[in-house]
């Protein structure tokens, strides 16, 4: 690329992010993007790809979205100029020579399943693969898709004992179906979020979505509702064996030494784990310094009904706020440990005593 040509990239394909607050935002220069901008991945995946959700959603003064997604594997690595800052900034100064720690182990989790009652209302543990051989949602095709749909019901019709269950392709599913599994929290409707129709992650929608309840969710369900440890066993227990099966295919997970875990958004990098709980903590919650505890139990919180919505009732769905270099079973201790601290503080709180004391260091 010639000196002049490269100065013209800068002065007119540079988008204007004068008013964005992102983490992309926040490390792209026009020297960076000029570098990258005719640079592309095997599959097609451009930079104005990788950064065009952070361009058109600026995000809120007081919320440091991540502003941009890969649509590969390699992307990672052709924009490594971008991703590697945006990482850093995302994950508490991560480093490119710094390597994701795992362990899917639930044996060495400690607690969970003691968890009071009377405050933590229910427990989820979720998380994410991304299939190699295949691109990533921004970025995939019809055909894809529909690959990935088919393999993945050979996969899970294989299963027995608690993961046996039913498939429901979403296109031919009946309203009463699809209303009964959105009400059992197994169905998510359509994205509407402009975070993640701007990346193209809801494109041909119903088209190769599928949903697969199964009899172990509904027993994790009713019987262990405080049990982290029962929810990790049982996700990781079941990757485990969807994995197996894809080997025979050639396609195993995305993983590597350093970012883990391989998905769309690099907020998700490493585990790709959230393990949360409903909480009602309605005198912490008001408490000056409920932030600051947040923070140094290295949790976070969303409201009750979960991103962008408001508590009820003091209840709170806390969570990891770690993904990246630290394993599946650190990060789910984290949760065990920092709820229950903090409910053992909502309880001095309702019988009027300081918590100044119980207030934890950095973790």
């Amino acid at each position: 690329m010639s000196k002049k040509a490269k100065i013209d990239v800068q002065k007119e394909e540079f988008p204007d992010l004068s008013k964005h607050n992102n983490h992309m935002a926040k490390v792209l220069t026009k020297d960076v993007y000029a570098k990258l901008r005719d640079k592309q991945t095997p599959s097609g995946f451009t930079v104005d790809d990788v950064i065009q959700t952070g361009v058109d959603n600026p995000g809120h003064p007081f919320i440091m979205t991540v502003g941009c997604v890969a649509g590969d594997e390699e992307s990672y690595e052709v924009f490594k100029d971008l991703f590697d800052p945006i990482i850093s900034d995302r994950h508490g100064g991560y480093k490119p020579t710094d390597k994701h720690k795992t362990d899917l182990n639930f044996e060495n989790l400690k607690g969970g399943d003691d968890l009071d009652p009377n405050y933590v209302l229910s427990s989820r543990v979720r998380t994410g693969r991304s299939i190699k051989g295949f691109t990533l949602p921004p970025h995939t095709s019809r055909g894809e898709r529909r690959g990935i749909e088919k393999m993945s019901v050979e996969a899970l019709t294989s299963l027995d004992g608690e993961f046996k269950g039913k498939y429901y392709p979403l296109k031919s599913m009946t309203d009463a179906e699809q209303e009964q599994l959105i009400a059992d929290h197994f169905l998510f409707d359509k994205p509407v979020s402009p975070l993640l129709t701007c990346a193209g992650m809801a494109r041909d929608w119903p088209d190769a979505i599928l949903c697969w309840p199964t009899e172990g969710v509904v027993s994790v369900a009713a019987q262990h509702m405080f049990s982290l440890a029962k929810r990790h066993s049982s996700l990781f227990c079941l990757f485990c064996q969807i994995e197996d099966i894809f080997k025979k295919h050639n396609h195993g997970f995305m993983w590597n030494e350093h970012l883990g875990y391989i998905l769309t958004c690099p907020s998700n990098l490493g585990t790709g784990l959230r393990g949360g709980v409903h909480v009602k903590l309605p005198k912490l919650s008001t408490h000056a310094k409920f932030e600051e505890i947040l923070t140094r139990l290295r949790l976070q919180k969303r409201g009750t009904g979960g991103v962008d919505t408001a508590s009820v009732g003091g209840v709170f769905d806390i969570s990891n706020a770690d993904r990246l270099g630290s394993s599946e079973v650190e990060q789910v201790q984290l949760v065990v440990d920092g709820v229950k601290l903090m409910v053992e503080m909502e309880k001095k709180l309702e019988k009027g005593e300081a918590i100044d004391s119980m207030i934890p260091a950095q973790k």
